[in-house]
């Protein structure tokens, strides 16, 4: 088992590793490129908008579904059936709420069709992530990894075709992104229902409102900390697009600061997934878990250090690999991104000990104080400071949320802090900040040799421990 896990481990992240990074800087950058900021930023608004509330396509069902298959893989027909009808019913109410709120925001014509489209993506990704879901319970790790990536794989294929290719058009519509990514997620959705209909055979369709209601019941407590979380993390960018001036334009500044955030967060959370189960096994059999937390705070919190930094030295430089417009617009913003990434790295690693712990009461009263300063903040920020606004914005709540989370866990388990490790964080932070100041990203060479050394300082500094991660791999069967 441990043998198996650590092989899909690396399979799953070689995947991420390949895929994501082409599809979030390959593709998505280059159609941003190719629209500019204005056409960009209505999308990203619109789609930061249909995050807002797609916890009510989910609502628990997907960790339902893969303890139940798990413990019995018998009854996967009969579950698919009665969970599918229901995420039907889950979809409409979804639909109302999204575009009861979008008519209150007083979106136009335009914007109503495109986030119809984006609407039915997020269907179509919980569908996905259900299928996944059935194949992760069933063992079929490798399957479930290459479904996981399918989508973003044809993504790569069909829209490389018109921004690289033959097909190149130079009038590239932000319309024609959203419709490809209908297709691949569609596309991703019947493969995967192929595959898992091929072994578990025809559902019986019919919808069974105890049923619905007793996975709601149970997994309402996550689902509130996941909507809450959204809302606090994902308003900025429809605030900014609905309340400033040039709130598009301003929305799309934003967005090419947030892409390297939102990028980093994916890869943070492959670790969250790891620790979850392993702090709740430690929890359950009452011991320790000061030696896992220590080390995953070590890891994340002190990469995201060493990333803030040598991006505070080198924003500009780092934009323009990736972007070929509005790169000062963009650079102050994604200096204070990458500042709230810190924030968000010490919530991974805290908030996933207080899930494990079950204090899902105290998360819910956090996230919720999290949402009134973020949007307090972004009301206020916002119209007079446009993109920068937000990121302020962002960076206090993140700040707030990840440091209430660690003074619980530190009371809560009577953690103890270390002046030694303290004064090693110093060290690190100060030599770091020194190097990057005089050592520039100005070529290829310096950039590689920048990044190096970001994983050397964290072993020198203690903060990555080689043989550590390995006993901490072993550790999780």
């Amino acid at each position: 088992m441990q043998k198996k896990f650590i092989s899909n481990l690396i399979l799953m992240v070689l995947l991420n590793l390949l895929i994501k990074p082409i599809s979030i800087f390959g593709i998505d950058a280059a159609v941003q490129n190719r629209v500019g900021a204005e056409e960009y930023g209505i999308y990203f608004s619109l789609l930061n908008f249909s995050f807002l509330f797609n916890i009510l396509l989910d609502f628990g069902i997907n960790n339902f579904t893969t303890k139940s298959v798990a413990q019995y893989p018998n009854a996967a027909l009969n579950y698919f059936g009665k969970v599918f009808t229901f995420r039907l019913s889950l979809f409409v109410i979804y639909a109302l709420v999204s575009y009861t709120l979008a008519f209150l925001l007083n979106w136009g014509q335009r914007e109503l069709i495109l986030l119809s489209f984006l609407v039915l993506n997020q269907f179509f990704v919980a569908l996905i992530a259900y299928i996944r879901s059935h194949l992760g319970g069933m063992m079929l790790f490798k399957t479930e990894a290459i479904v996981g990536v399918l989508d973003r794989a044809l993504l790569i294929i069909f829209c490389g075709m018109l921004l690289y290719g033959p097909m190149r058009s130079e009038s590239f519509q932000i319309e024609w992104f959203i419709w490809l990514q209908t297709l691949c997620y569609g596309l991703t959705l019947i493969i995967g229902l192929i595959i898992l209909l091929s072994r578990i055979g025809i559902p019986k369709f019919q919808y069974k409102p105890l049923f619905s209601f007793a996975i709601i019941r149970q997994s309402f407590p996550y689902a509130l900390l996941i909507l809450l979380m959204m809302i606090y993390t994902r308003t900025d960018s429809v605030m900014i697009e609905r309340i400033h001036i040039n709130g598009k334009s301003e929305a799309g500044f934003y967005a090419q600061g947030f892409r390297l955030i939102s990028a980093l967060f994916l890869f943070a959370m492959l670790f969250s997934n790891l620790l979850f189960p392993m702090f709740s096994k430690l929890l359950k059999k009452r011991e320790s878990v000061t030696e896992l937390l220590n080390m995953s705070a070590r890891l994340l919190i002190g990469s995201a250090m060493g990333l803030f930094l040598v991006t505070l030295f080198n924003s500009n430089y780092i934009l323009s690999l990736i972007y070929t417009k509005n790169i000062e617009e963009s650079s102050l913003p994604f200096v204070i991104l990458m500042f709230s990434y810190i924030g968000m790295a010490c919530s991974i690693v805290y908030g996933t000990l207080l899930t494990a712990q079950g204090n899902l009461k105290f998360l819910n009263f956090v996230a919720a104080v999290g949402i009134v300063i973020n949007i307090s903040l972004n009301a206020y920020l916002i119209p007079n400071f446009g993109a920068l606004g937000a990121a302020i914005a962002t960076l206090i709540t993140q700040c707030a949320v990840s440091l209430a989370q660690f003074v619980y866990s530190v009371r809560m388990l009577k953690l103890k802090i270390f002046n030694f490790r303290i004064f090693m964080h110093i060290s690190y932070v100060l030599i770091s900040a020194t190097i990057f100041y005089y050592f520039r990203m100005d070529s290829a060479l310096n950039t590689v040799l920048t990044f190096a050394v970001v994983p050397a300082l964290m072993i020198i500094f203690g903060l990555f421990d080689v043989r550590q991660l390995m006993s901490f791999f072993k550790s999780s069967e």
